[in-house]
């Protein structure tokens, strides 16, 4: 009874904890989404409720996060004359999200390179530190980052010196603020209530939050038309993905520290019910936290009550705060959310940068200019596909293909003859489409003997390009009138590659299974008079 009352207790105190953190992210990430700070509040309530009933990860913490916000930004700039577009795309994106989980895919998460990782985060990071520079000195977000770049140095030259000076205040707070503080009180909670103050004391001219609503927030519920429904389903798509990679992230985070295993389809699951939940009453779609569940985590929690008592505190700020929330200075915010973008950067590559793989820096480096510049589910996409090729590239170079005559101490004039009228083709390694072109590019070498024995039993693995391979060069030897021996493992692999085709090239009677075997078959096929 006591533990269970400790349970309880440390669920509570953590929920409440991961609360107080949640809430200026939940109104700077409201915010800089361009749906306003209300819908950060009403993402960061309805995802962390239904993920945490729904999801896989008992401790996990969900709520806006900035790679979803960075996409959500440019579907609001998007369709800034009709939101309602905009939530229907989340709520799209959460039914992605469940098919996914259904469809059973959460196990594949783990095969997205670290690279690929990196890049993306740390490319959130930078769209992030740059979409808030302009709020920073007095002035709206850009739409891109190139738009923020381009327009740096008219904003300088035209800050707005109460702004700055309130960002900078945030700044100095979020950043030096003493750990032993920080453990206590987050700093962003510090920045919030301590600039917001004293923005009102000396009456500084900045633009604020304003009118947040202090209700539950109504259904935002609208069909699109088909042009715009078209539009954006890649949009929802690559919500959900993001927000599935970013929420599986977390859940192998989590897991690491309460020792458990989370299950990555139900999460995946509970995550899309909680973003079409948060699009259906008009918040922004959200993802795992891993700083917030990590803070849940070490503050008590042990299981789904933390994330319900995170909800409700956020509910409670709604109904009861809302008022004093709308005073808030937005270069405090943005402020916030400088610092929550150098957070993201992935500080663990870039500390060996040096001593990385050249092929694992090119993909970190492609995939980041992709994310910051162009788009991010485009920087995912090839940041996997080129990983891929390389690691393909690395794989075939292990690979290795021998070409000799057998030898044998028979002294027998007759077999002697017979031997050097054969060739033995070794086959070694991963044999795969990446190496497939090599054993082709080898013909040449074998077209002057009667009889080849193609050596299998030291391939590690073989895929459907690598059967075809080696049926086409069968084919290619008989046109020549050469006859081929295929040596192999076991009948359990002659009876897989038999069943992809190769029956139609080579009979069973030109299979063995040992190399004696595979050469007397060699010299019986041998064109030569008996001696």
């Amino acid at each position: 009874m006591k533990t269970s009352k400790l349970n309880i207790k440390g669920n509570i105190f953590g929920g409440l904890t991961a609360g107080v953190i949640a809430l200026p992210l939940a109104l700077a990430f409201g915010a800089a989404s361009g749906l306003g700070a209300a819908a950060g509040l009403y993402g960061a309530i309805l995802v962390c409720l239904f993920a945490t009933i729904f999801g896989g990860t008992p401790t996990q913490i969900s709520g806006p996060t900035g790679p979803m916000t960075v996409v959500i930004a440019s579907i609001a700039a998007a369709y800034s004359g009709n939101l309602k577009i905009v939530f229907f795309a989340i709520m799209l994106a959460g039914i992605f999200q469940i098919l996914l989980g259904i469809s059973k895919v959460g196990k594949y998460i783990k095969y997205v390179p670290y690279p690929v990782i990196s890049g993306f985060m740390s490319g959130i990071g930078v769209i992030i530190i740059l979409l808030q520079i302009n709020p920073l000195l007095g002035f709206d977000s850009p739409g891109s980052t190139i738009d923020a770049i381009s327009g740096l140095f008219s904003s300088i030259k035209n800050v707005s010196f109460h702004s700055l000076i309130t960002g900078i205040l945030t700044l100095l707070i979020v950043f030096l603020t003493p750990k032993s503080i920080t453990k206590k009180v987050p700093s962003a909670l510090i920045a919030l209530i301590g600039v917001t103050i004293l923005s009102i004391i000396f009456n500084l001219d900045v633009k604020v939050i304003g009118d947040i609503p202090s209700s539950l927030p109504e259904i935002q519920f609208s069909l699109p038309s088909l042009k715009d429904f078209i539009d954006i389903v890649p949009v929802a798509l690559t919500l959900a993905i993001l927000g599935s990679i970013d929420s599986l992230l977390t859940s192998l985070v989590a897991d690491s520290i309460t020792k458990t295993k989370h299950n990555s389809n139900k999460e995946l699951i509970g995550q899309g019910i909680g973003n079409f939940a948060a699009g259906m009453f008009g918040g922004i779609a959200g993802a795992g936290a891993t700083m917030r569940t990590v803070v849940n985590v070490n503050s008590g929690a042990t299981g789904r009550l933390s994330g319900i008592v995170h909800s409700l505190f956020l509910i409670c700020v709604i109904l009861f705060f809302a008022p004093y929330a709308s005073v808030i200075p937005l270069p405090v915010l943005s402020g916030i959310l400088v610092k929550v973008g150098f957070d993201i950067i992935d500080y663990k590559f870039i500390k060996i940068i040096k001593a990385a793989p050249k092929s694992d820096l090119l993909v970190m480096l492609i995939v980041f200019l992709i994310t910051v510049f162009d788009d991010l589910i485009f920087a995912v996409g090839a940041g996997i596909v080129l990983s891929s090729l390389l690691f393909a590239i690395n794989v075939s170079r292990q690979f290795d293909i021998k070409i000799k005559e057998p030898q044998s101490n028979d002294e027998n004039e007759c077999n002697i003859e017979r031997n050097e009228n054969i060739l033995i083709i070794h086959i070694k390694g991963i044999f795969f489409f990446g190496s497939a072109s090599q054993l082709l590019s080898r013909l040449e070498d074998v077209m002057d003997r009667q009889c080849v024995i193609i050596d299998c039993k030291t391939i590690k693995s073989m895929d459907i390009s690598a059967v075809f391979a080696l049926e086409e060069m069968i084919l290619r030897l008989k046109d020549k009138g050469i006859q081929v021996v295929l040596l192999l493992n076991n009948r359990k692999l002659a009876g897989k590659m038999f069943r992809q085709g190769l029956f139609n090239v080579i009979s069973r009677k030109n299979i063995a299974y040992d190399e004696e075997l595979a050469m007397q078959k060699a010299s019986a096929l041998c064109n030569l008079k008996s001696c």
